[in-house]
């Protein structure tokens, strides 16, 4: 009996269980709702995107976003949920998302540019060279115009063909409107296209272009460097002035000299703060590095040289105290000289069929100048003067090694910049010790420098410029007359400097 009333007891507290959890259960989810938020930018630059429209699926509330592409849609139904963003000129987007009860989501969009209705860039347009232009130097600035109705980047790819062989120039992925391309085949006609692409669209071709360049004026005698955007470039001219650029612009390059038996021009060329010599055919052609572990080096880049002489094969450059020669194959390097006070050797100009060899020597403010005559031995031969008040600069030795031109700043004026203010070519005569300004009718608040003889000797040639060390220069020759000291001058060269004559 007992147990049958104890199974009776268990079967009614179960029931009753049973109906309280009944009673009290909650119908969760039917009226609950969350938040959706969000932001929609643009792809890439992360531009906020207003006036996008919003929705979601399963249906609930459309939203537009604000100025800063934000939004918000209230009292969306607990649930699973695709949410949609779309906006003229970009492409719609998806982004699932899950709503709780009470509770805000957030959403970002990153929306892609849309290109259904974008356009092409333009065809470009060809500008420079103009057609059937004759380019007067192995180095051409190609220049052409496009625009994107979109403003979308524009990438360019330039072609060039020529007639004296099966090269293809081909420059990809250019940014910009200007292209420079050095060397080019002197005495070639050219072909050059550009296409043009937003890498949307397929790519837009240019028109053709056609150019030709010069034949190479390797008769010029007379040599000059110009600065062109930084740089200086050297160029040859005829003696009626006729110019032609041989180095290209994107390089530093200058104090060019011609060895006549060689036929070929040596120069310096920077790169940074080191300088290199090098040579190169008449036409621009054939550049070679000649130094390499020892470099050219003094007080001043610009105010040091070399020297080629006639019938040899080794070219002098100054190191700072000490002068070398090296091969023209850039073998053979050898020490020449070394001041024994420590002054910087400048310049040079050697004459070693001779045995004779001038050099300047300045301090390391380029002052307290001496100019030495050794032998190709480096032994001591004559003083022309030393220890000299003012600046000194410009060095050449005479055909017969009797005389020595110079420019000398006869106000003896000093100063950290190294300006001068009235330098004057001199004509040094070795027998007589004997002096000779040729500067006489040089224009008042100028400087003659960087002389140089003509090949007869009858004039020379030399950078006259204003004083004031920022002022244009000009390349002037002037008849020698040691006599009534009344040499006729005539500017050869506007915007030149650094010539040489041979």
């Amino acid at each position: 009996m007992m147990m049958k009333d104890r199974i009776l007891y268990i079967s009614v507290f179960l029931t009753l269980i049973v109906c309280l959890f009944s009673c009290n259960e909650d119908r969760i989810g039917e009226d609950d709702t969350g938040a959706i938020s969000g932001t929609v930018v643009a792809a890439g630059s992360n531009t906020p995107i207003p006036n996008a429209r919003i929705a979601t699926q399963p249906v609930s509330s459309t939203v537009f976003t604000d100025s800063l592409g934000k939004f918000l849609i209230e009292n969306v139904p607990v649930g699973e949920y695709a949410v949609e963003a779309r906006v003229e000129d970009f492409l719609a987007d998806f982004e699932p998302t899950t709503v709780l009860a009470n509770t805000t989501v957030n959403v970002v969009f990153e929306l892609d540019v849309s290109t259904a209705n974008n356009r092409p860039p333009t065809s470009p347009q060809l500008l420079s060279p103009t057609e059937n232009e004759v380019l007067q130097s192995v180095e051409a600035t190609f220049s052409w115009t496009s625009d994107d109705p979109e403003n979308d980047p524009i990438e360019y790819t330039l072609e060039v063909r020529n007639n004296q062989n099966d090269d293809v120039l081909l420059f990809e992925n250019i940014t910009d409107t200007t292209f420079t391309y050095s060397p080019l085949v002197l005495g070639a006609d050219y072909v050059w296209q550009v296409s043009a692409t937003d890498n949307i669209n397929d790519p837009v071709l240019s028109p053709f272009g056609t150019f030709s360049v010069v034949s190479a004026p390797v008769d010029n005698r007379i040599l000059f460097t110009r600065n062109i955007n930084g740089n200086n470039v050297i160029f040859s001219a005829d003696e009626d002035g006729s110019e032609f650029q041989l180095t290209p612009s994107d390089k530093n390059s200058f104090r060019p000299v011609r060895n006549v038996a060689a036929n070929r021009i040596a120069f310096l060329q920077s790169d940074g703060a080191q300088v290199d010599v090098f040579t190169m055919n008449r036409d621009g052609s054939e550049t070679r590095k000649i130094t390499s572990t020892v470099k050219p080096a003094g007080f001043n880049l610009n105010e040091i040289n070399i020297s080629w002489p006639e019938n040899s094969t080794r070219i002098y450059f100054p190191v700072l105290d000490k002068l070398y020669r090296i091969n023209t194959s850039g073998q053979g390097l050898e020490l020449v000289y070394q001041t024994t006070d420590g002054s910087l050797v400048s310049e040079v100009d050697a004459h070693e069929s001779d045995n004779t060899i001038a050099i300047k020597t300045n301090d390391l403010s380029g002052y307290n100048t001496s100019i030495l005559i050794i032998d190709n031995a480096g032994n001591l031969l004559d003083t022309v003067f030393s220890n000299m008040l003012g600046a000194v600069s410009g060095l050449e030795l005479s055909v017969d090694n009797k005389q020595v031109l110079y420019t000398y700043d006869v106000s003896e004026f000093q100063s950290p910049e190294y300006r001068r203010l009235d330098s004057r070519a001199f004509i040094y005569d070795l027998d007589s010790d004997i002096a000779t300004d040729i500067s006489s009718f040089k224009e008042n608040g100028t400087n003659d420098l960087q002389v140089k003889f003509s090949p007869n000797e009858a004039e020379i040639i030399l950078m006259n410029t204003s004083n004031d060390g920022i002022s244009i220069k000009n390349v002037v020759k002037v008849v020698v007359d040691l006599i009534d000291n009344a040499g006729e001058r005539s500017i050869f060269q506007e915007n030149a400097f650094m010539p040489d004559w041979k």
